[in-house]
């Protein structure tokens, strides 16, 4: 089978936007949050962790902690206790009091609108920093390159890079800019309901038509 010429799978990529769109014309960050911070912390704690689990636990965290400084004051052994039940809770709450200190000295604590200044911050790398641009500032700077999204792209063969870091670069070029944070979006909410890692749901998929591994599982 021939390979796909660039400009072949850019025209896919279109029609696979339009047909997730259509498929998921709500879908949103699922992190709950009313705030860039409360979707900063939230997003540190998500990291190989589910979005639900995290919920459950910001849910109390939000009510207790409300700014950056209530995170920088706690002492270690209070914030472990608040977050025990996210995995690598440890390294987590040491992370979130570091970030939220940096917070503090560097910008007023508030949440800094730019990739270089939150990859600055404890616990931020790029795939947080860009789901907090994304969706609390609507700034568009990258894609946010998750499991979901880095199983899926590579699944509709939209790359064949293997690092988060990469499979983003590929995607940036496929996807225009303004599409960039829903696209996160789309793919994520097709991973976890349709296009599943073990058994995924190709009869019923809304883009088979447009994914090479339909079928093949």
């Amino acid at each position: 089978m021939p390979r796909e010429s660039q400009q072949a799978r850019t025209a896919r990529t279109l029609q696979i936007l339009a047909g997730l769109e259509r498929a998921y014309p709500n879908a949103h960050c699922e992190l709950n949050h009313a705030s860039p911070l409360e979707l900063l912390i939230a997003t540190i704690l998500s990291a190989q962790c589910t979005d639900r689990q995290v919920n459950i636990v910001t849910a109390e965290l939000f009510r207790k902690y409300r700014r950056a400084e209530d995170y920088a004051v706690a002492t270690q052994e209070q914030l472990e206790g608040d977050v025990r039940r996210i995995g690598f809770f440890r390294n987590k709450a040491k992370n979130i009091r570091a970030c939220c200190q940096k917070l503090i000295g560097q910008h007023g604590g508030k949440v800094p609108q730019s990739m270089e200044e939150l990859t600055a911050l404890d616990g931020v790398g790029r795939k947080t920093a860009n789901v907090v641009l994304g969706n609390a500032f609507g700034i568009k700077a990258g894609v946010v390159v998750d499991t979901h999204v880095a199983r899926l792209s590579q699944r509709l063969e939209l790359t064949r890079a293997s690092t988060p870091e990469k499979i983003e670069l590929d995607l940036m070029r496929l996807v225009p800019q303004t599409k960039w944070t829903l696209f996160s979006h789309w793919l994520i909410w097709h991973g976890r309901r349709r296009c599943a890692a073990r058994k995924p749901d190709c009869a019923a998929c809304e883009i088979a038509k447009l994914c090479p591994s339909a079928g093949k599982f």
